[in-house]
């Protein structure tokens, strides 16, 4: 209990202290308020307890992983539409959003200055390399087929975790992370596409499984969004027996995990054939 007790502690400071560096007034007056990932929070809060770090290289690694990933984040929240179509108001916002996520940045890298740990930097480095290309990839739909697509999707939400882990050669931990990020994306990814009948990823998996079809996804045929939604469903399956696989891995984990992991698994229910016979 007193373990229990002690990660969610840890949890909610980091998160405060995170939220204190980057809830900036004047910026919170133009742009979306930046989120603070819980679950990639906890992720790294759980590796770094592994370690019997003291508190202050706990801080040490955690806080910049997760503020170069909300400098990411806010990067992605940029509005992709033409200036010359957007007002004074939306074009202040998109370039404060675009300052945000450089402010973010530099908060990362004031971190890393205090930081006398070049390796780790170097992984930190090679994870955001492999976000931004991935991204890249998925945006412009430069990918060939629907498993580099996935893999892309994996990739860019747990690269940075991974790096960590394998720096610090936490065992299974960045693989676990990794596939649970990528559960909890397709199941976000999927529910916008219910609702709005489109979404990133959707829109890149409509192009890789109907590349001759110039129609947006939203608008194919019921058939064709059947089976997008059942090769989503399929990625989730496939990778919840991954993540069942990964947990027996572990040496330990710790409750709020565990059930935290149960919670986002529990939200899986295959749209698929509903689907087309609500169509």
């Amino acid at each position: 209990m007193i373990k229990l007790r002690d990660i969610r502690t840890k949890l909610i400071a980091f998160k405060e202290q995170l939220e204190h560096k980057v809830f900036h007034p004047y910026l919170l007056n133009y742009i979306q308020t930046p989120m603070v990932d819980e679950d990639k929070l906890l992720l790294l809060i759980s590796i770094l307890d592994q370690l019997e770090l003291s508190g202050k290289e706990m801080k040490n690694y955690a806080l910049p992983t997760m503020l170069v990933q909300i400098a990411l984040d806010t990067h992605e929240n940029v509005s992709n539409q033409d200036a010359s179509e957007q007002d004074d108001t939306q074009l202040q916002s998109r370039q404060l959003t675009v300052l945000a996520g450089d402010y973010y940045s530099g908060l990362y890298y004031a971190l890393l200055a205090e930081i006398d740990d070049i390796l780790m930097i170097r992984a930190l480095s090679k994870g955001i390399k492999e976000i931004n290309e991935h991204k890249m990839s998925v945006y412009h739909k430069d990918f060939e087929g629907i498993e580099k697509l996935m893999a892309s999707i994996k990739t860019i939400e747990g690269s940075l975790i991974c790096r960590l882990s394998d720096y610090f050669h936490a065992g299974g931990w960045g693989e676990l992370a990794a596939d649970l990020l990528f559960v909890k994306r397709l199941l976000n990814e999927k529910a916008q596409y219910l609702q709005a009948g489109t979404s990133i990823l959707f829109d890149a998996l409509k192009k890789a499984a109907f590349p001759k079809n110039e129609l947006k996804s939203k608008d194919i045929s019921k058939e064709q969004q059947c089976y997008l939604l059942l090769v989503c469903d399929k990625y989730i399956e496939y990778t919840k027996g991954l993540i069942e696989k990964g947990m027996k891995q572990i040496p330990y984990l710790n409750e709020v995990l565990e059930q935290r992991i149960a919670d986002i698994l529990s939200q899986h229910q295959p749209h698929a054939k509903t689907f087309v016979e609500e169509g």
